[in-house]
């Protein structure tokens, strides 16, 4: 078989990209190691969910109904959409161990394993018990959540950011530019190079011109 028909095939030969989403962010180099562009992974059958449904946010309190911590209650630290993940911090923990090498064992840590949407419950605030809930909407128009067992509304959590800034409070430093500093248009739109603008803020006189270079 000849050399070019070998390039052929090899061109229209491609590998479904089927990447399986994890713990880890995507695009990190973590999913990269899980997911490298080589590698077939039979893909994940997960049900789906739209957004007008999910009704589960980082921040809220559930309950665990399955597995080795069923019956208590923690908080909502990360979703997992393309799987319908939730994690919980401090439950449904595993050891595992980081920094192994052939010389150190590496060391223990508790690491929390995913759960599934139904193998949690939202924690109705007035009992402090597991309830289903609807999404419903108010006089002004607002889609809340609410419990179906006392009726209240569970509104979503403000759940703060990694670098524990709170946009609301924030005041600025003597370093911070102002709003009024940094949507001041300063910017002028010129047909001139950038060798003619600093010839122009300089002072050079230059009666010289270019020759047209057709580089295209």
């Amino acid at each position: 078989m000849r050399l070019s028909v070998l390039l052929a095939l090899a061109s229209k030969a491609t590998l479904s990209p089927c990447p399986r989403y994890g713990m880890s962010r995507p695009g990190s180099i973590a999913d990269k190691r899980k997911n490298p562009p080589w590698s077939r992974r039979r893909p994940v059958v997960v049900e789906p969910i739209s957004d007008e449904d999910w009704h589960l946010f980082c921040g809220d309190m559930v309950e665990i109904l399955e597995g080795k911590d069923a019956g208590k209650q923690g908080k909502v630290v990360q979703v997992i959409r393309q799987r319908n993940w939730v994690v919980l911090e401090g439950l449904n923990t595993h050891y595992r161990y980081i920094g192994r090498t052939k010389d150190h064992r590496g060391t223990l840590i508790p690491s929390e394993a995913p759960l599934l949407h139904h193998q949690v419950k939202l924690v109705d605030p007035v009992d402090r018990k597991p309830t289903e809930i609807q999404w419903r909407f108010t006089e002004a128009g607002e889609r809340v959540r609410v419990s179906t067992r006392s009726g209240r509304i569970i509104p979503k959590p403000e759940f703060p950011r990694a670098d524990g800034i709170v946009p609301e409070t924030w005041t600025d430093g003597p370093k911070d530019t102002s709003v009024e500093d940094a949507l001041e248009k300063t910017y002028v739109p010129r047909l001139k190079t950038l060798e003619e603008e600093v010839m122009e803020a300089m002072g050079i006189q230059e009666t010289r011109r270019f020759k047209k270079i057709y580089w295209y």
